[in-house]
């Protein structure tokens, strides 16, 4: 097979055809193939290494806490390891149509200040689906869970076409690059992108660098000069961003997981409980019909009755048919015994649940979930059928389709280890010292601490929120050292003096009438800072408040990496 000139769609036509055939004559299905690759974005070793960096890139995002591998994480099946539950379409949380998904960035305006959600507030903004997984895209003719990823990949700076078909990944990979609520503030250009790419260090958060990588980095230390190697000339465009990525997600082929090494000749690779669940999840199950082998997904769309179609109309929304309401793309079956959630909803965290309710495994045994408009016929009840055992179906997919690569970290697998998962939670910051009192309007002001401290940064900033609305003025306050509480004007002070430095910020006013203001900070490009504390404290004007003034409930400590 030449992946040059066969189109996507003829090649998932080709071997699905063929491990239908193959199963139903008795005979083993086909082994993985290689992705294919458009004719107008080759494989070269250039492209992928710079596609793997910027996939593990925190600075892509524009407050620096997010890179593609921040929620399509290597070990949990490239899929969230993280999840919040989000409030759904009613907008109020803990009620029946919440679901579980990934968390993005906190909302911010135009020139990065933070700036309150109806839904979130302050708090970092949830996606409406949960991540999907990447190896379901490297074969699929479109992607995301509705397909709005599509063949054809336009470049979003040019508006021309720059892959006719085959393209589907690369559509897929911008997408996010702009989301308000996954990885961009509001009103984000590619201009704004491509510029600040063009001047940080490239990984500068990162810690634990693979061989790859740190070769790459020692030859091309920054981003002009690795797109000069993998592209030929300095420019950073959208589209060769998009190239990068799709090449290095071309990469990612979980080809040795015990059921491949079944299908090639090997009696033992597998166990005889997930031997037990093939032979079922081929036969009685009828799972095969769209976990098709050697893809384990069909690439089609199919309403499993999870959520009313109301809430969420799925692929509908993108080809306006009243008959696609509801249905989302069949995600690949390989490595999800690494994944932490399933379906697009996150509303199942476990495979199987044994005895207990709980499991991916109880929507089948259920024929489906509970809203039957447009439920897929093919969903029949599992429950009752004889010699069904979902334990061991699901022995098989939780285990015998782990790549132990990819559940390893080994390449190409692996990667470097983000700021965000060395420091995990809310804050790139500790938080300390004595908490301050309220002030007469029983507020006391709280530092948003959420992007990380990088030097030479473009967006490092701090956030105070919860001040009363009646107050006119914010400081920050910057120290390099931490001591002991001390009274101050009316309000405990958690930093040392004499004080560093001092920057001042408006207030601004919620709907909830309470104040917030964000402070923008430089932070020189310079070596020696590397481990340098910086402390911070948040102050406000506060007529109600005991002399006038007060202090945020705590201070914070970053440390430059």
């Amino acid at each position: 097979m030449n992946p040059t000139i066969q189109t996507l769609s003829g090649l998932i036509i080709a071997i699905g055809i063929s491990a239908s055939s193959a199963i139903a004559q008795g005979g083993p299905p086909p082994p993985l193939p290689p992705p294919p690759v458009p004719t107008e974005n080759p494989l070269t070793a250039q492209k992928v290494v710079l596609g793997k960096i910027l996939f593990f890139e925190e600075q892509l995002s524009s407050d620096d806490t997010t890179a593609c591998a921040t929620c399509h994480a290597p070990g949990a099946s490239y899929t969230d390891l993280r999840f919040g539950a989000g409030p759904g379409p009613d907008g109020i949380p803990q009620t029946p149509d919440d679901t579980f998904t990934s968390p993005g960035v906190i909302r911010a305006d135009l020139v990065g200040d933070y700036r309150p959600d109806p839904v979130f507030d302050f708090r970092v903004q949830l996606t409406g689906r949960r991540s999907p997984d990447v190896f379901g895209a490297l074969y699929a003719p479109e992607t995301f869970w509705d397909g709005r990823g599509t063949s054809q990949f336009t470049d979003p700076q040019t508006g021309l076409v720059s892959i006719a078909v085959g393209g589907a990944l690369e559509s897929q990979v911008l997408g996010p690059l702009m989301s308000d609520a996954e990885m961009a503030h509001e009103n984000r250009d590619w201009g704004m992108l491509t510029s600040k790419l063009a001047l940080v260090r490239p990984l500068a958060l990162a810690t634990d660098l693979t061989p790859d990588i740190s070769a790459a980095l020692a030859l091309d230390p920054t981003y002009p000069q690795l797109f000069q190697n993998a592209f030929g000339t300095t420019a950073i465009t959208a589209e060769r961003i998009a190239f990068a990525l799709a090449s290095y997600e071309r990469t990612l082929v979980p080809n040795q997981s015990p059921w491949d090494r079944h299908i090639a000749g090997n009696p033992g690779a597998m166990t005889p409980d997930q031997m037990a669940g093939w032979m079922q999840f081929n036969s009685i199950a009828r799972c095969n019909l769209c976990h098709t082998p050697p893809f384990f997904t069909d690439n089609q769309f199919h309403n499993l009755g999870l959520r009313p179609t109301s809430e969420d109309s799925g692929r509908e929304g993108i080809t306006g048919l009243f008959a696609d309401r509801g249905k989302f793309k069949t995600p690949s079956l390989r490595n999800a015994g690494l994944r932490q959630r399933f379906f697009h909803t996150g509303q199942m965290g476990v495979l199987n649940n044994g005895p207990a309710a709980g499991g991916v495994d109880d929507i089948y045994i259920a024929g489906g979930g509970p809203f039957l408009d447009n439920r897929d016929p093919l969903l029949l009840p599992l429950g009752g059928v004889p010699g069904i055992n979902m334990q061991q179906i699901m022995e098989f997919v939780g285990n015998g389709l782990t790549d132990p690569r990819v559940a390893q970290g080994l390449p190409p697998f692996d990667g470097p280890t983000l700021f965000s998962v060395r420091t995990p939670g809310p804050d790139a910051a500790e938080m300390y010292g004595q908490a301050n009192a309220a002030g007469g309007t029983n507020l006391v002001p709280r530092l948003l601490c959420a992007t990380p401290p990088v030097r030479g940064s473009l967006s490092f900033k701090v956030g105070l929120v919860d001040a009363p609305a009646t107050a006119q003025n914010a400081w920050l306050a910057i120290s390099l050292g931490r001591s002991n509480p001390i009274w101050q004007h009316g309000f405990l002070l958690n930093l040392q003096r004499p004080l560093y430095a001092t920057v001042s910020a408006p207030l601004q006013s919620s709907a909830l009438a309470t104040g917030y203001a964000t402070f923008h900070l430089s932070l020189p490009d310079f070596p020696g800072l590397s481990g340098t504390e910086v402390n911070v404290q948040g102050f406000v004007l506060d007529a109600s408040a005991f002399g006038g003034r007060a202090a945020s409930t705590r201070a914070a400590s970053y440390l430059i990496p």
